[in-house]
Parts: structure tokens; sequence; C-alpha cells
């Protein structure tokens, strides 16, 4: 890998990262799509890379943190997750090797489809979901966990809906991105699926996720939310589009 290479992928980070730190999620999808949209890096490695920087990111922020994470409130959702991830790593592995275009294709409406659900969000529901409302979820977001190490789209969709605090919402997705990020590596690490490629891209981006989560801490930055969401939603659509994009190149040149 390039030195160059090595760089866009810190600089995906950063960026990755402070938008996690400002909105509670969007990491693993944003450097997902623009590792992918930039050919730094393949799906796979990008997503195990994810999973680690994912982990750090959490540690980061739980340890500067007042408040712990809130473990009752998300149990249900963890239980379920376990179930989507283990799902999620199995898909990866056989797209990787079969599908290589179908999978670049699902990322980017995938990440179209977080964009979209992020500024679709409406008013707080009255109360807050039941129980199995967050099952459902937690298993869609570890399926997702699993194949992009990104829980994200549906997860975001229903904590954004609750009548909860939004520091309460933002530990809770971290909590949840954290353990899924925890289940995946357990998994991939005893079947080979973490490539030495992708170990150097997580070493060398770990110092970059733990100065930019420590520099928001210090220093955050106050955007109106609908700014804020309108950002973010930009970038995803951008990162989605471009996916999809090469997705459908490389499958019309198969075909022909």
């Amino acid at each position: 890998m390039s030195a160059l290479s090595l760089l866009a992928f810190m600089a995906c980070v950063a960026l990755a990262t402070y938008a996690q730190n400002l909105t509670g999620f969007a990491f693993g999808l944003i450097l997902l799509g623009l590792s992918a949209s930039l050919h730094i890096a393949s799906v796979a490695d990008a997503a195990n890379a994810a999973t680690v920087l994912t982990l750090v990111n959490a540690w980061t922020y739980f340890r500067a943190a007042e408040a712990p994470p809130p473990w009752r409130l998300m149990r249900t959702t963890l239980c379920a997750s376990l179930v989507g991830v283990a799902a999620g790593v199995a898909l990866l592995g056989w797209l990787s090797g079969n599908a290589i275009g179908y999978l670049r294709a699902l990322l980017g409406l995938s990440i179209l489809g977080c964009a979209a659900l992020l500024l679709l969000q409406g008013e707080p529901l009255a109360r807050v979901s039941g129980q199995r409302s967050f099952a459902v979820v937690g298993l869609l977001s570890g399926l997702l966990g699993g194949m992009f190490a990104s829980s994200g789209p549906p997860l975001v969709y229903q904590m954004y809906r609750q009548p909860m605090p939004r520091e309460l919402v933002r530990r809770g997705l971290l909590l949840v991105f954290a353990f899924n990020s925890a289940v995946r590596l357990a998994l991939v690490l005893p079947t080979g699926q973490f490539s030495l490629h992708a170990l150097v891209l997580a070493v060398c981006a770990i110092p970059v996720v733990y100065i930019v989560t420590r520099l928001h801490h210090r220093h955050p930055l106050a955007l109106r939310p609908g700014l804020l969401k309108a950002l973010v939603a930009v970038l995803l659509c951008a990162s989605g589009a471009t996916l999809l994009l090469s997705a459908w190149r490389a499958m019309v040149a198969v075909a022909v």
C-alpha cells in the first residue's frame, strides 16, 4: 500500500470520526463509502479496519464521558444483534468471493438508505417503543454490522424517534456499535477473514480516531441540528451514489 493511499485512508477516518462524534453514528458507512469510492481498500478490509476503529472510538468517548453506557436501555437490542452480526459476517464472506459487484451495490444502497432515514426523521414518538421493536431493529442492525461494520441505518432511525435526551441516544448508539464490533471481531479473527492489510490500516488510523475524538470533547462544534443532518446526508449520498455507479460499471463489464 502506498504512502499516499494510507494518508488518504487516515483522512477518511478523521472525517468519519468527526461525523460520528457529532451525530452518534455514520462512522462505518462514511469510512467504507469513501474508502471503496476512492479504491483505497476492499469492502472487506475497510469493514475489518472500521471494526477495530469503532471500538477505539467508543472506548475514547466513554472514557471521557461523565455518564456510563446505557446497558439496561439497550439490552434487548444487544441480544438480538448477536444473531444479526453472525449472519452478516457469513454473508460478507460469501459475497466477497462470489459477487463483489453486488456487495458494492448493497453497500451503496445501505448508505443511501441511511441518508434518507436521516432526512425523513419526523417528530419524536409519544412514548418509548416496545421491546419487540427494539429486537427487530437490533437484528437488522447486527446484520449490517456483520457485513459492513456499520450498524447505523435501522438503529439510528429507531433511536432518534424515541422521546429521549439526545445525549442518551448518542450513548446508546455508541454502545450498540461497539458491542457489534466486538462480536464481529471475535468472529472474523478465528476464521482468517482479517487480513494483514486491514490490520495495517487499523493500527495506523488508531491515533487519528483518538485525537479527533478527544479534540471534539474539548472543543465541540455547535451546529444547528438541521444543518448537521444536511451535511452528513450529503456526504452519505455522495459516497453511496459513487459506490452504486462503480458497482454498475463492474457488473456491466463482467456481463460484456
